[in-house]
């Protein structure tokens, strides 16, 4: 049987669902409907309802790159989205089939940016400890050269006595000038 576009647009639940499909973002597009299909009855078909439902609610997290899971705000980019789904449909033979929600979806997508998060942290928490390194390593450094009198000292100096530092002298060198 063909359906014509002006009996789907005639249908509440069609039209709605086939906006809501030309709303998805282009790299989602074939895998929504195979996402979709974890939705189906084994006995019956999705109704166009359900299908707009369906998609009405993924549409506007996937749109704001974010979901709210157990009280919790986390950033849903395209790549979680697109690994999500694919993630669920190639474990299509373990799941419990038909799916109620996209809550399994989410866990997925919030665990994805907790994983993401994590790292996140690991790396700032590796940068600070190799800023503290540094700024050790840089504290003995300064030490060391504590002994030694600046270039811009030296330059003062130089331009009071009249006389110029011999190179690496110190301020020993001075002394030494001023009793000559």
């Amino acid at each position: 049987a063909v359906t014509s576009l002006d009996v789907l647009l005639a249908h509440d639940g069609a039209r709605d669902a086939l906006l809501a499909a030309l709303k998805m973002p282009a790299p989602l597009g074939t895998l929504v409907v195979k996402y979709l299909g974890l939705f189906r009855p084994a006995t019956r078909e999705l109704t166009f309802d359900r299908v707009a439902g369906l998609l009405n609610e993924l549409l506007p997290m996937i749109q704001a790159g974010q979901i709210e899971r157990n009280g919790r705000t986390w950033p849903a980019p395209m790549p979680y989205w697109i690994d999500a789904m694919e993630d669920m449909l190639g474990k299509r033979d373990r799941l419990q089939l038909p799916m109620k929600s996209h809550g399994y979806l989410l866990e997925i997508i919030a665990g994805m940016s907790n994983q993401m998060e994590a790292k996140k942290e690991e790396k700032q928490e590796q940068d600070r400890r190799q800023r503290a390194a540094d700024d050790t390593a840089g504290g003995k450094a300064r030490r060391h050269q504590a002994g030694s009198p600046p270039a811009a000292f030296l330059q003062l100096a130089a331009a009071i006595t009249g006389r110029t530092a011999a190179a690496g002298g110190g301020a020993g060198n001075f002394e030494h000038a001023r009793n000559s």
